[in-house]
This record gives structure tokens, C-alpha cells and sequence, in this order.
């Protein structure tokens, strides 16, 4: 059933689209701040900030005939019938956010589908996904518009994290269609970590498509981005050697404690390594490529760490419960911290009465911690005996060889922009799906309707086999005339030329069939979600 603009913008949905256009004219020149984040591996700057203001597209229909509220009911419901759905990162990262706001923002994996299925609720969100990392916390969404849609995540982050809206739009950077396409390449293929090409990142991009597999929400476009985003990754690495020497955040840490470190004791300090998790086993792991041959773990469980010992045979890794901690931690010259803990395990009152470090490994205890939220409260750092180092503070590792960083970084940047246009171009062949499926239903109306004229004309008494043959013949004469229309609306996006064909005719079809009264695909998307919270 077609349903025109107006009956769309009518009584139920008045409401929502009155809220929304008002609010948006209230005041016109209110913006959102803009941030810039520099994108180490290009000279040019993206601006990560959106107007608040309403696009030309938006404008009030100008009828002298019409009500100023059947204008504003108009031009609310014109949105949805010209605006593509677009995909936004609304985003927090190393780059424009201390740690005390990230941690407050982390979702844990185990809550990342719960996560989608409540932005998937919000009345302009179709689709979304949820990467959170100690380095950065991106939601990435398919909105049916743009500016309501970040207003309803930015909100939605706020209720999650306690943050207020307007704190968070202070850090936050905003990415749309392409730029967004680009940014979760970039993250994908190591260029927007601390350490250029780790590849601890790829494995949680892949990760946020295993735990998406079978979630409502995540959709056609976003699990297609960010597969796509998993080969980018993978190509990057492959053809520019750009993880060679570079050093995940695990590894960083190793670094910067040794550099801390006297160089004469880094054979005989006394490390002390707190989680042997996924971060905990690859801190154990750098340890003993560095040369460290014995080293305390302690966890809650021994299984994990009897893993790890059985692993590297060479090492000699005691394993201590989470209860003797502190006295581990009195023993040790360095402290790596990297549990899941959502409150901090070690605080200024746990660490002030520990002994001091002897002067031939620096007279400082040092605490590395790579865990968000963070397992060393801030306090710490007020000992005077006592240096703690967090993720932010990795950025000192990340100093040397800057001159290769660089090259590797633009032979990436070129395969990002072909595998950009690569998956634009798969977007854009989508565009075709709503004309196929209206063409379609066209068809099938004018078949139905012929048929059962041509029914009524047989009479009452017609054979159920007879019956079953005109339909069979009016559905494949149907079929026969669509399959050459339907030919030149498919296209796989990988060749341009058939791509700007494709789009050419699916035009030219709407055109040709009034295919464009049909009620937009938004349209029917905003009605159903609007109908679906009644």
C-alpha cells in the first residue's frame, strides 16, 4: 500500500516529527563543537564536527495554500523521502579523550550485543556495532538521519556512562559515509593506534564481527564494513610489512618499563605481572623476549598461568592467588597491571607502606598499567617513591623511527582509498535493492489483478488444474518480462562503469514506472519503528 507524504507526516507520527523539526529550528545556529584530530599518516586534517543546523534539503515548502504547521509537517517527512541511510562513527579515542572518561565509557564484550540491541531501539538507528578497545570507544551506526541519529547515541552514551552530553561532545569526534569508511579502515590496518601496525587491533575488529554474528542489529552495512575493514587489515600488513618492528600495546609497555629501568638491571629486576589474561600472557610473553627468565604472575586462578608456564618452558613464572598481591607487589621492582577489574586493585594506601626499591634498579617502583578501567588508582602517582605509567602514557615508545612509520603509512593509505572506493562502490550497488523490490511488487499488483479478471470471466466452476495453469502462465510471463530489467539492476559494485550503468537505469525505471510514489524505503523503516514502541 503507497502512502503519500502527508498521511505519512499525519497523527501518529506527528508527534515524533514535530519534536524533532522544532528542536532543530529553535535555534538555528547552535552547533555542536568541532574537534580536528590529526591523522598521522597524511598531512591533511579531517574535521571531526557536525553543524547542528537544518540542510538546504530541509527547507520549508514555501504554499501560500498551506498552514505553517502542514509546512512543518511537510518538509519533517520530506526528509525521510530524499535522505540516504548514512553510516556514522560517533567516536572517543586515545587521541581526543584522557582515560578517566574512557574508562567510564568501556563496554565490556559480553555486553556488546546488549549494547546494539539499545541503539538499534532508538527511533533513528537502524544498524550498529560497538568497538571498545583501552585505546578508544567507537560506535559505529546506520542512521536514517544523520544529526538525530548522533543526538540519540550521544544521549544513549550519557545515560550508560554518567557523562554528561555536553562533556562528551567536547572529546568526541564525528565521521560520516566515506570519512567513516576510511577512519575503520585506518583503525583496522594499525594507523590509528599508539603503535603504528600493531595487530591487536584487527583481532578485536574481527572480534566485534564474531560477537555481531546472529545480533538483530548488526545489519547488512555495518557487518559489510566491517568485514571489509578485517581484509583492508589483512592487506596492509601483508603487502607493506608495516607490523614489522611495530609492537602491540602489551609490548609497549615492556618498552617503556625498560626504558624507565636502569640498563644494568634489566636482566635482575624483579618483574611482577597482576592478570594472566589475553593482555597479562602477551606482557609475559615480551618479558621473555626481552631476556627477563624469571618473573612472579598473579591471578585468580592458576590454570591460566600453568598454561603460559607449560608455553614458554625457559621461564620461570611463580604463580601467586590475588589474595597475596600486595605482598608480591612489596618484592617486586616493577608492577604490570592488566585485569578486567572494573574498580582499582592497588591504591595509596596499598602502595605507600611498601618497601623501597633498591638504587641499582632505580630507587622507583614503577606500575605499568594497560588495563581500562584503570587497575592503579590515580592517587598512586602522588608517592614519591613511585612512577605509574598508563595507556596514555605509551605514546614515549612510540617515538623511534619515525621516517619508516611514515612511508609504510602512505603505501597504506593507497590501498585504503582503493578499498574504499571498492566498498562505496558495493554501497552504492545497493541503492538498486528498494527499486528491485518495487518493481517487483508492481508487477506482482497488475499480474493479481489481471488474473483474477480473467478468473471471474472462466466462471465459478473452473478445474483447480486449470486454475493452476493461468496463474503459472501470467506469473512466468511476469517473470520473463522482468528478468531483463531485473538484469540491469544487479551489479556486484566492482566495476564502475557497470555501477554508473546500473544506477543510469534504475533511474530511468523509476522514472518510467512512478516507482518514486511508492513509499520510501526511510519512510517505511522510521513508520515501523515508531509503530513497533506503541
Amino acid at each position: 500500500m503507497a502512502f503519500s507524504t502527508t498521511s505519512f507526516a499525519g497523527a501518529k507520527l506527528e508527534a515524533p516529527f514535530l519534536k524533532s523539526a522544532l528542536s532543530s529550528r529553535a535555534s538555528p545556529s547552535s552547533k555542536f563543537p568541532i574537534l580536528w584530530k590529526p591523522i598521522r599518516s597524511r598531512k591533511t586534517l579531517i574535521q571531526r564536527g557536525v553543524r547542528c543546523e537544518v540542510a538546504a534539503s530541509d527547507a520549508f515548502v514555501r504554499t501560500d495554500k498551506l498552514s505553517a504547521l502542514e509546512q512543518l509537517k511537510t518538509s519533517a517527512a520530506d526528509r525521510y523521502t530524499k535522505e540516504r541511510s548514512s553510516i556514522v562513527v560517533i567516536g572517543l579515542s586515545v587521541h581526543t579523550t584522557p582515560v578517566e572518561i574512557r574508562e567510564k565509557l568501556a563496554i565490556p564484550e559480553a555486553e556488546w550485543p546488549r549494547a546494539i540491541g539499545e541503539l538499534c531501539s532508538l527511533n533513528h538507528i537502524e544498524e550498529a556495532a560497538v568497538l571498545s578497545t583501552c585505546n578508544r570507544m567507537e560506535i559505529y551506526v546506520l542512521a536514517l538521519s544523520q544529526h538525530r541519529g548522533v543526538k540519540e547515541v550521544t544521549e544513549w552514551m550519557s545515560k550508560t556512562s554518567g557523562i554528561p552530553a555536553s562533556e562528551l561532545r567536547q572529546h568526541q569526534f564525528l565521521l560520516y559515509n566515506k570519512d567513516a569508511t576510511q577512519h575503520i579502515f585506518e583503525v583496522s590496518a594499525g594507523l590509528d593506534s599508539l603503535v603504528l601496525g600493531e595487530g591487536q587491533i584487527l583481532a578485536q575488529v574481527k572480534q566485534v564481527v564474531k560477537v555481531g554474528q546472529g545480533v538483530l542489529g548488526f545489519g547488512r552495512n555495518i557487518s559489510g564494513l566491517f568485514k571489509h575493514a578485517i581484509t583492508v587489515g589483512k592487506r596492509v600488513r601483508t603487502e607493506t610489512n608495516i607490523a614489522a618492528g611495530a609492537v602491540s600495546v602489551s609490548s609497549a609497555a615492556v618498552e617503556l618499563a625498560l626504558m624507565k629501568l636502569p640498563e644494568s638491571s634489566h636482566a635482575t629486576a624483579k618483574m611482577l605481572v597482576i592478570g594472566a589474561g589475553k593482555m597479562g600472557k602477551l606482557v609475559i610473553k615480551h618479558l621473555a623476549a626481552k631476556g627477563c627468565t624469571k618473573m612472579v604472575v598473579v591471578n585468580r586462578s592458576e590454570e591460566r598461568v600453568a598454561a603460559i608456564r607449560e608455553e614458554l618452558m625457559n621461564v620461570e613464572i611463580t604463580y601467586k592467588p590475588l589474595e597475596e598481591m600486595l605482598t608480591c607487589a612489596a618484592e617486586a621492582d616493577v608492577v604490570f597491571t592488566s585485569t578486567a577489574s572494573e574498580a582499582p586493585l592497588l591504591l595509596k594506601e596499598h602502595v605507600e607502606d611498601l618497601p623501597p626499591v633498591g638504587p641499582e634498579d632505580g630507587g622507583l617502583r614503577l606500575f605499568v598499567d594497560i588495563s581500562v578501567p584503570r587497575n592503579v588508582g590515580s592517587c598512586v602517582a602522588d608517592i614519591e617513591t613511585v612512577r605509574v605509567y598508563n595507556v596514555d602514557d605509551l605514546k614515549e615508545v612510540v617515538a623511534a623511527n619515525k621516517e619508516d612509520r611514515l612511508r609504510k603509512a602512505m603505501e597504506a593509505q593507497a590501498i585504503i582509498a582503493e578499498e574504499s572506493k571498492q566498498f562505496e562502490a558495493w554501497r552504492d550497488s545497493l541503492e538498486t535493492v528498494p527499486t528491485i523490490k518495487k518493481l517487483r511488487a508492481y508487477a506482482e499488483r497488475i499480474r493479481m489483478a489481471e488474473l483474477e479478471k480473467c478468473l471471474s470471466k472462466m466462471g465459478d466452476d473452473i478445474p483447480k488444474k486449470t486454475r493452476k495453469a493461468v496463474e503459472d502462465l501470467s506469473r512466468g510471463i511476469v517473470n520473463k518480462l522482468l528478468h531483463g530489467p531485473m538484469q540491469h539492476l544487479r551489479c556486484d559494485g566492482s566495476d564502475n562503469r557497470t555501477l554508473s550503468e546500473t544506477l543510469e537505469n534504475m533511474h530511468a525505471l523509476n522514472r518510467m514506472f512512478s516507482l518514486e510514489t511508492e513509499i520510501s524505503v526511510l519512510e517505511q523503516k522510521f513508520r515501523a519503528k515508531v509503530e513497533s514502541q506503541k
